[in-house]
């Protein structure tokens, strides 16, 4: 089968909007060249689209144009490695998927064990959040939902009263399981993000789980979460002002 040929059934067959390079293609590397051209042929064609050097995705062609990549697929090199998960999108990234902001940011932020400094990626700026839990793929949707908390101040285009609405509403919708397993995640992060989990926690009748949170805090600490008493009865409890 021509190079050529066998690109194309493999393109074929790739999900509309996934980013690929010369490499995942299983082809002597001496073709390495022949490859490249086919794909760049292909890019002038437009078969795929070109998203940066070395990089294509196969597009999604709409009546109001060509769809870019998820972030997800942007980033995908940063978030998994031999099939480990090593990252997940937070932040910025997912404030609009949980319906916290209807803003889509073009800033990129990615929770990592091992942190590195800022950069550009594309049209995108890409950085990183220290997270100090064992990162694993089950754990991502409640690791987001901590790191939302932790950012509350910082959700753009909303309210610190209306996020906590809504984080109520997310938390509301969790398993009795998963709402243990997020208080034995959030003990890992800082006494402002616990204190707020507890409060939040505490709207949704939970009260019984939340002794663990409530002994890991500082009896005398005051947390400054403007916004939150006017969301939350029981904000007080938990020293939010």
């Amino acid at each position: 089968m021509k190079v050529t040929d066998y690109i194309r059934n493999m393109i074929d067959r790739l999900p509309k909007g996934y980013i690929f390079t010369y490499e995942d293609f299983d082809i002597d590397v001496n073709k390495r060249e022949a490859i490249i051209k086919a794909l760049n042929r292909m890019a002038n064609s437009g078969k795929i689209e070109k998203l940066s050097k070395g990089k294509y995705f196969k597009p999604e062609k709409t009546p109001f144009g060509t769809l870019q990549p998820s972030q997800e697929q942007i980033v995908k090199d940063l978030l998994n490695e031999d099939g480990k998960v090593i990252g997940y999108l937070t932040g910025y990234s997912i404030y609009n998927m949980l319906g916290l902001t209807t803003q889509v940011s073009s800033r990129i932020q990615i929770g990592k064990n091992q942190i590195r400094p800022k950069f550009k990626r594309e049209r995108y700026t890409i950085s990183f959040i220290k997270q100090k839990n064992t990162i694993t793929k089950k754990n991502i949707p409640l690791l987001q939902i901590l790191d939302s908390i932790k950012y509350v101040k910082k959700i753009p285009d909303t309210t610190i009263k209306a996020s906590c609405l809504r984080l109520m509403l997310i938390i509301k919708d969790l398993s009795l399981d998963n709402k243990k397993e997020l208080i034995r995640l959030a003990l890992n992060y800082p006494p402002s993000t616990r204190a707020l989990l507890g409060a939040l926690l505490d709207e949704t009748q939970n009260k019984s789980i939340t002794i663990s949170l409530k002994e890991s805090l500082n009896p005398i600490s005051k947390y400054q979460i403007p916004g939150a008493q006017k969301a939350l009865s029981k904000a007080s409890n938990w020293n939010i002002t």
